[in-house]
């Protein structure tokens, strides 16, 4: 099956009269369905088709939304005000629709006393909780404890 070259379909042909019907109209042939039967060819200019189809997929791809992931550590000897200063930075974070990474460091003797990190951690999730859901529960890998909070569906 050939489609001519302004979409009008010149019907079913034989390979060597579609490539010399594209020949005498200075264009390419294109197999555009080869699993049809008849496969489906279409006369065309290839460097425009080709120049077209680059365009649409840079369209695509400006259009596409990327998900940044920032991070955060916290130390599970941590103090008051810096607790509150990686809060309002997470809560920025969050509210601007990025994902919040957050990172606890067990180093030396702290290893022993992962209680404490783990209440660190409860009392972040807890402050972040009106505007971020955590998509990854905190968990121990190695000697740092981590958990992902990514922002709420509105």
């Amino acid at each position: 099956m050939v489609i001519n070259s302004d979409g009008t379909q010149m019907g079913v042909m034989s390979k060597r009269a579609a490539i010399e019907l594209a020949y005498s109209q200075n264009l390419d042939l294109l197999c555009v369905a080869a699993k049809a039967k008849p496969p489906v060819c279409k006369v065309l200019d290839y460097g425009k088709y080709h120049f077209q189809q680059q365009k649409k997929e840079k369209e695509a791809k400006k259009k596409q939304h990327v998900v940044e992931i920032k991070s955060l550590r916290l130390s599970p000897i941590i103090d008051t005000h810096d607790f509150e200063t990686k809060v309002k930075h997470a809560k920025n974070w969050i509210e601007s629709g990025m994902k919040v990474r957050i990172d606890m460091r067990f180093r030396g003797r702290m290893m022993t006393r992962q209680e404490v990190g783990r209440e660190i951690m409860n009392n972040f999730i807890q402050e972040m909780a009106e505007i971020a859901i955590v998509e990854k529960k905190p968990s121990l890998e190695g000697n740092t404890m981590s958990t992902v909070l990514a922002p709420k569906k509105k």
